[in-house]
């Protein structure tokens, strides 16, 4: 359904509120004509109305007061409407809006208008109870389950070069050359026995001659015999 923005309700209110308007403009200049008259109806508690308070507690929500024989010094406004009225033989003086009014009844001809009480746009209702609405309870999350942490990777210690082996030159033994015997004791009636002399060391190859230093070696003394 269409949202009507133009609020053709409050207009056709208004303008037959203003109609009301008119009427008792007109009854305040020359009086009732004929046999008119009217029922006016009216919410008490509506901004703008003035009652004394003892027809106030009589009347704590809507009252209804007759414009026929007993009014007085009625006056007209743009936005409402005061007049004197007797209640048990008591006067009282009355300050009605137009806009507390609720229905106007004139019986003579049987005319009515009744009227809905003013309400705001319907986009500016529906958004105020969409505000007024409580927040609708969001679904709970479930709790994060806290993960253990990981434990930090050791940095890679730097892999410690083995020292180069050290080349140990290797010296050639010489042959011990045993010493010779020490003579045996001579035993008594023989002769002391001669120790042998060392027998002679294996021939090795031959090596050439060291140079001298200060002499020329001529390349045939290393050459094969």
């Amino acid at each position: 359904m269409a949202v009507d923005h133009i609020r053709y309700d409050l207009l056709a209110q208004a303008a037959l509120r203003g109609l009301v308007r008119t009427v008792l403009t007109d009854t305040a200049r020359k009086g009732l004509q004929g046999d008119h008259h009217f029922f006016i109806s009216f919410d008490t508690r509506a901004d703008g109305v003035r009652l004394s308070p003892r027809l106030l507690a009589q009347y704590p929500e809507e009252m209804t007061i007759v414009l026929q024989h007993q009014f007085w010094d009625l006056k007209v406004g743009d936005d409402g409407f005061e007049v004197g009225l007797s209640f048990a033989g008591v006067p009282e003086r009355l300050a009605i809006p137009f806009a507390a009014v609720k229905s106007f009844v004139d019986p003579s001809v049987q005319f009515a208008l009744q009227f809905e009480p003013v309400t705001e746009a319907p986009a500016a209702a529906a958004s105020a109870a969409v505000a007024a609405a409580p927040p609708k309870p969001k679904p709970d999350k479930p709790e994060k389950t806290a993960r253990p942490r990981r434990a930090a990777k050791p940095e890679p210690k730097p892999e410690s070069k083995p020292e180069p082996a050290r080349s140990i030159t290797s010296v050639p033994r010489v042959p011990r050359v045993p010493a010779p015997a020490a003579a045996a004791p001579a035993l008594a009636g023989q002769k002391p026995v001669k120790a042998l002399p060392p027998a002679p060391a294996a021939p090795g190859p031959d090596k050439p001659d060291k140079p001298k230093r200060g002499e020329v070696v001529r390349l045939d003394r290393f050459r094969k015999k």
